[in-house]
């Protein structure tokens, strides 16, 4: 990466971890940001799926489980070895100012994983429930989104770490929900 565009990505780091700290966000990024948090919101989406769409919903639920572990498996074992990036706490530029809500994490940093994940979800629901159900697009993005700022407000990835992460998310879930209106093209949400 050029290095005006490190620059840039630390100093935005630093805006995010340092000059947004407030007790409120102390307390909800961590939350925000921990998968275990959503259990209730991914039970939901499974259990509506099926219980509206029947067999339908079930292949949904495959779909959205083969994007996200395709998104997961891509972006931790083949692109973060690959780019080889630091997180913000082992950086030795940005590192001895961390503000570390969390433990530091294992592994490389670019693309954030949670970032991909999320976004896969999202843009995957979105692209099949938009024309029905407008609510879904702002209410899964804003959802990603939140837990993308989460990460880079615990102090355990950069901006671009997440920004990366969405957009490389985003296009596996447009892939699968694709792939998705292949095998089952009289769904409609």
């Amino acid at each position: 990466m050029a290095d005006h565009l490190l620059h840039f990505d630390r100093h935005i780091f630093y805006l995010i971890n340092h000059d947004l700290s407030n007790t409120f966000f102390d307390w909800l990024m961590p939350l925000m940001r921990n998968p275990k948090f959503w259990i209730p919101l991914y039970l939901f989406i499974i259990g509506f799926c099926i219980w509206q769409y029947k067999k339908q919903g079930a292949i949904l639920i495959v779909f959205l489980a083969l994007a996200v572990g395709f998104a997961d498996y891509t972006s931790a074992s083949l692109i973060k070895p690959y780019a080889h990036r630091l997180r913000p706490c082992r950086d030795p530029v940005t590192s001895a100012a961390v503000v570390r809500r969390v433990p530091c994490g294992t592994g490389y940093s670019f693309p954030s994983t949670h970032a991909t994940d999320h976004f896969a979800i999202a843009v995957f629901l979105s692209w099949l429930f938009y024309k029905q159900r407008r609510w879904v697009l702002p209410a899964t993005l804003l959802w990603a989104a939140i837990i993308c700022f989460a990460q880079v407000y615990v102090g355990v990835h950069f901006p671009l770490d997440v920004t990366g992460g969405a957009i490389y998310g985003s296009l596996v879930g447009i892939l699968f929900a694709v792939g998705f209106r292949k095998v089952v093209p009289a769904f409609r949400a």
